[in-house]
């Protein structure tokens, strides 16, 4: 590597989260609205620069604090963007992460030294992000709704025990269609999803429900 060679030089990293969440049946994202240039005044997902040195875990965690105020949840890496143009500064890679949590479980900051406002949408309202937030965020719906039936990736969007028809509910919003409850219940444990916790859920003129928890 010659560390001389221009190709080499003005590029950065981008760490970005898509944060989601469930919410009286909407599939919702977390947004923050830019408060400097470049695309001042425009809503984007999570994320910033991360500094020379940190990992991008470290830049995530601090990023996620320093424009929300929210620390202490899971997400994971997922993919990748490295378009040379997607940043009109200089050549910026994003490393992308994922979560889905339970809003009502965390505060956010509504302003910070960056940003404007912040809060959730729902998804079928969100357009006209900045820089290429628009294709991460598809990228982050395609990602989850190819992996919910295959990992605990819903685990932080519910307390530790679980009525079935609450985590049907979540999957239909997500996956925007109908599901057979029968199968459903019925592939979640053949998956090792979920499991009967063996707890019942009495709730005053209804009949029990079984209480679930994420294996």
């Amino acid at each position: 590597m010659d560390i001389n060679n221009p190709l080499y030089k003005n590029q950065g990293i981008h760490v970005i989260l898509s944060l989601f969440t469930v919410e009286d049946g909407k599939f919702k994202v977390f947004l923050i609205k830019r408060k400097n240039e470049p695309y001042k005044g425009k809503w984007i997902l999570i994320g910033g620069a991360c500094y020379n040195n940190e990992d991008t875990d470290t830049a995530m965690k601090r990023e996620l604090f320093e424009k929300t105020g929210i620390k202490d949840i899971n997400y994971k890496f997922y993919n990748v963007f490295s378009d040379p143009n997607r940043s009109p500064v200089c050549r910026m890679i994003a490393v992308v992460y994922i979560g889905v949590i339970d809003k009502t479980r965390v505060q956010f900051l509504k302003e910070t030294e960056k940003t404007q406002d912040a809060d959730w949408f729902d998804i079928e309202k969100v357009s006209g992000l900045g820089y290429d937030h628009d294709k991460i965020l598809q990228n982050a719906i395609d990602y989850l709704r190819r992996n919910i039936f295959d990992t605990n990736i819903l685990k932080d969007l519910f307390p530790k025990y679980f009525t079935l028809p609450e985590l049907h509910k979540a999957y239909e919003s997500i996956l925007k269609k109908q599901i057979d409850r029968r199968n459903f219940r019925k592939r979640l444990l053949q998956q090792n999803i979920i499991k009967d916790s063996g707890k019942i859920e009495e709730v005053k003129g209804k009949k029990p429900s079984k209480l679930y928890i994420f294996v």
